[in-house]
């Protein structure tokens, strides 16, 4: 029986297919963090705003430029169907993301107390890496799903055997031979035989 079977990726294929994966979400990211960590680092020495005030302003547009990174380059193969799920779902997201680094930076200056410019940033950075992975875990489970897995390869069916030829046994012209007589009968009677030995040995086609 002929069939046709897609071999499902090996567990090394899978993790260097996530490898790669990391390393895109990793570029798209840290394009994000210069962008968040300038306008962060304007706010607060360029315009004099508060420090979560400035977190949230930098981290606003820094997931704006993240989005396009991770939809039209990393994601660009993923399901597009509903656009308007997908934005808000990344959205949601970012949003708690962005909770998660404005809550280890307040902890860190008003609980702790770390308030120097470059205390601040440190915070930041610890803030980002936990809110990164975070982010990369639900947008790939969540925001940028993957397409549906396609429909396995139809088994082909096999073919018919061909119904076997109608075998001529002496049985079957033996009454034929039979009602032949003499000489006459018994070289006919032989030459069927010898006609029917031909056709039970004959190769099929």
């Amino acid at each position: 029986m002929a069939t046709t079977a897609e071999s499902s990726p090996s567990l090394a294929q899978k993790l260097r297919g996530l490898r790669g994966e990391v390393v895109k979400f990793g570029i798209v990211g840290l394009s994000g963090v210069v962008v968040n960590f300038a306008i962060f680092w304007f706010c607060i020495n360029g315009l004099g705003l508060a420090s979560l005030r400035s977190n949230i302003a930098a981290t606003v547009i820094a997931i704006a430029t993240n989005y396009l990174g991770y939809r039209y380059w990393l994601y660009r193969d993923r399901d597009a169907a509903s656009r308007k799920r997908e934005i808000t779902l990344f959205l949601v997201f970012s949003g708690f993301g962005m909770l998660i680094e404005t809550g280890v930076l307040g902890f860190s200056q008003y609980v702790l107390g770390l308030d120097s410019n470059v205390e601040k940033m440190g915070a930041k950075v610890v803030g980002l890496a936990i809110a990164t992975v975070f982010r990369f875990i639900s947008y790939r489970t969540w925001v940028f799903k993957a397409l549906p897995e396609p429909e396995p390869a139809a088994v082909s069916t096999p073919v018919a055997a061909a119904a076997p030829a109608a075998v001529v046994t002496p049985a079957v012209v033996a009454p034929a031979v039979e009602a032949a007589g003499g000489d006459q009968g018994l070289a006919a009677r032989a030459e069927l035989l010898l006609a029917t030995e031909q056709i039970r040995y004959a190769p099929a086609e």
